[in-house]
């Protein structure tokens, strides 16, 4: 199975059109949003074409391709108006031998993991930052990655996502 990973929406329709055309292009079967999907919280700005009416009726008819984590900024009444589940704080994918272990990054992140398997590969959005790095937990050995963020990247990063494909992640810029 192929899958787009990619966080923090945040309410943006501009930037959520830009995913699901590369979504779209990229033929990835399954759409893993790590959280902050509709609301843009009180420490980010706006973002470009925040209208998180237009982004809930953009993901609604994808229902069926969407795994999807809370973030700080998701609420009971996000839920009411989304036809999937989005409260969940995290998710276990299992593909090609391998475990993603996905959550937002308000909970747990790469210096704060909860108790994984060996070789598990920790998602996590949050920080708007990418990230790729392997933490040590005892002896086990964690690959941490971020995508960044969909529509409000910091640090000089791009408006970008990532795919997996079960081998590595590549990524995809909006």
């Amino acid at each position: 199975m192929k899958y787009m990973i990619a966080s923090d929406i945040h309410g943006s329709a501009y930037w959520c059109e830009k995913l699901l055309a590369a979504f779209e292009k990229s033929g990835a079967d399954k759409l893993i949003l790590l959280g902050d999907i509709l609301y843009h919280g009180p420490r980010n700005d706006l973002p470009q074409g925040y209208e998180p009416k237009k982004v809930i009726a953009m993901l609604n008819p994808l229902a069926d391709k969407l795994i999807c984590v809370r973030g700080n900024c998701e609420a009971e009444v996000d839920q009411m108006v989304l036809n999937f589940p989005v409260m969940s704080e995290s998710a276990v994918i299992c593909d090609h031998g391998k475990t993603l272990f996905a959550t937002h990054g308000h909970i747990y992140d790469p210096d704060k993991l909860p108790p994984l398997a060996d070789g598990t590969i920790f998602l996590y959005g949050h920080t708007h930052i990418p990230d790729d790095q392997t933490k040590q937990q005892g002896e086990k050995s964690i690959r941490c990655i971020n995508p960044g963020s969909v529509s409000i990247p910091k640090k000089g990063s791009a408006h970008r996502c990532l795919i997996w494909a079960g081998g590595d992640f590549e990524e995809a810029v909006l």
